[in-house]
């Protein structure tokens, strides 16, 4: 059974003009997203920026309310869920934010940032919530004495763990990474991911990790969802979708990801225009304005997301014709 499972998830933002502010368009952010996170899975999302993924890690968790779907959360559905319930949820579901500066309260102390949510849900007496935030904090990689500290006395990779320890605080068995590690250098992004996977495997933590650098939701991720335009049009095990990614836009993106090799050579596929706006997409397949293998049906007809194969899924008329180009460039450079 799944930990979590999203199904037509639309998130829309109206647009409002005149006197009376009546809503003359929608900022499609997010339009029909589906997929399901396993127990102690890490599910990856990833996408050119604006195309909706973060909306989606924070709509799930109703930080955000949604415009249409559903998230089933252990049976229930959180956007059903009322006041008291949403409060009681907070303790299985939470985020870690894209900004260390930003996401951490400059005025209040670290034991006091990550305490917050022990003295909100009225758990464990002071000494012991003492106890435990600085428990939180050694296993986070800080200081425990440094929980009287306020976080401007830390580093970008330091906050970001009080960040993760924050969030770890009431035990929860879902987190959302929304593009964690995107503010850090290279160093400390290395040790946060590791971080998180050692925390997944000791907790028994699943994730929705959210993020633009491929290489790096290829080193932590166990699937991998590639989102554009507010849709999801391709999602795959990871080693099936880096080995074999079906659709024309994940192609362009792996090829997009720096050889590790400066001696290295690889074909580069730059797409043409820019990513059309939310507000009016474009009919029929959103890609098709930027796609080499666009034709008419593309147009006029958006195509579904189609198992390609062993729970392997993309969204593309021409899943055989990228294919066979495919093995056609691969045979060339063999001399075949």
């Amino acid at each position: 059974m799944s930990l979590l499972s999203v199904q037509g998830l639309k998130k829309y933002f109206p647009i409002r003009k005149g006197l009376f502010s009546q809503v003359v368009a929608q900022v499609k952010a997010v339009d029909g997203v589906s997929f399901d996170i396993q127990p102690r899975e890490t599910l990856g999302l990833v996408g050119e920026s604006g195309c909706g993924k973060t909306t989606v890690g924070r709509t799930i968790l109703r930080l955000l309310n949604p415009t249409a779907g559903s998230a089933i959360f252990k049976g229930k559905n959180i956007f059903h869920m009322g006041a008291a319930e949403l409060r009681a949820l907070r303790k299985d579901v939470q985020i870690i934010f894209q900004d260390p500066y930003a996401s951490l309260n400059p005025r209040m102390t670290v034991g006091a940032i990550i305490g917050e949510g022990l003295l909100v849900h009225r758990l464990f007496v002071p000494a012991e919530r003492k106890k435990r935030i600085q428990e939180l904090l050694d296993i986070c990689g800080l200081n425990p004495n440094h929980i009287n500290r306020y976080p401007h006395e830390f580093s970008g990779g330091q906050r970001q763990r009080i960040g993760i320890a924050r969030a770890l605080a009431l035990n929860p068995d879902f987190i959302v990474c929304d593009e964690a590690v995107s503010a850090l250098d290279v160093s400390s992004q290395a040790q946060v991911i590791n971080l998180l996977a050692h925390l997944r495997e000791t907790f028994n933590l699943s994730y929705l990790f959210i993020a633009h650098d491929l290489s790096v939701v290829r080193h932590i991720s166990d699937r991998v969802a590639v989102m554009y335009l507010g849709k999801i049009v391709e999602i795959a095990e990871k080693h099936a979708l880096y080995d074999n990614p079906r659709h024309p836009y994940t192609r362009a993106l792996m090829a997009a990801i720096p050889v590790e090799m400066p001696s290295q050579r690889k074909e580069r596929q730059v797409l043409e225009g820019d990513v059309p706006s939310p507000i009016d997409p474009p009919s029929g397949c959103s890609f098709h304005p930027r796609c080499p293998y666009a034709t008419d049906l593309c147009k006029v007809e958006t195509p579904p997301l189609v198992e390609q194969g062993s729970q392997h899924f993309a969204a593309c008329h021409h899943i055989d014709k990228v294919q066979e180009e495919e093995a056609a460039a691969a045979g060339s450079e063999r001399g075949d």
